[in-house]
């Protein structure tokens, strides 16, 4: 359990020493709660931060219930079972609106180029991992960009979902894995809604703490 997502991201830049002031390593925050805990971390380890946006696929008529999620460059990942029983032209017309939403939002937090990350270290972060189709949508993301190394790294995560991330990346690191995993508030005492404002502002905290 954890105070909050600045607790939460001291306590994992401190589990993340090993990449204190690395060259070619760069922290990729998922927004809007991950930039909060990247936003630590960079700042700990004196790297720099950047943004990767996946957005969840809500199943029709439950939105809140995660059938799979896709990045603002179009990488997707999807429970395939629960996708199988999806109409087919929804779920086209579903991931052109979410993708479409991912860049509008990327373009909102960082209007500038995307940071390269080929032959670099990338550290992906997010304040937990429930289902993991956000993160390992990340993940896909990131990959296409030909990185030398990815490193997942979370404060929380739900046991069959880290599992499933060790199989995708490098490195996997996350401070707690609860038996019995309900929800990413649920790991913490306080869990406040981030707006874009406060994810903008860290930001440009980071970049000028990392001018270059």
């Amino acid at each position: 359990m954890f105070k909050n997502r600045q607790d939460a991201g001291k306590k994992l830049a401190e589990a993340l020493g090993a990449y204190k002031n690395a060259r070619d390593t760069i922290v990729l925050g998922l927004p809007r709660g991950g930039v909060v805990i990247g936003y630590e971390v960079a700042k700990a380890l004196g790297l720099p931060l950047d943004i990767v946006v996946p957005r969840k696929i809500g199943a029709p008529g439950n939105p809140e219930y995660a059938i799979g999620a896709i990045t603002e460059t179009g990488e997707a990942i999807f429970n395939e079972e629960e996708v199988g029983q999806v109409d087919k032209e929804w779920l086209k017309q579903k991931m052109k609106k979410e993708k479409r939403e991912a860049q509008r939002r990327l373009t909102i937090y960082r209007p500038g180029p995307s940071p390269q990350v080929a032959g670099k270290t990338v550290i992906l972060v997010d304040d937990g991992v429930a289902t993991g189709y956000t993160m390992r949508a990340a993940v896909a993301s990131v990959k296409a960009r030909k990185p030398v190394k990815i490193v997942v790294a979370v404060p929380n995560g739900a046991n069959d979902s880290m599992r499933e991330l060790r199989r995708e990346v490098d490195e996997v690191i996350a401070l707690e894995i609860p038996d019995v995993y309900f929800a990413v508030g649920a790991q913490y005492e306080e869990f406040s809604q981030i707006s874009d404002e406060e994810v903008i502002e860290l930001l440009q905290k980071t970049q000028s703490h990392n001018p270059s």
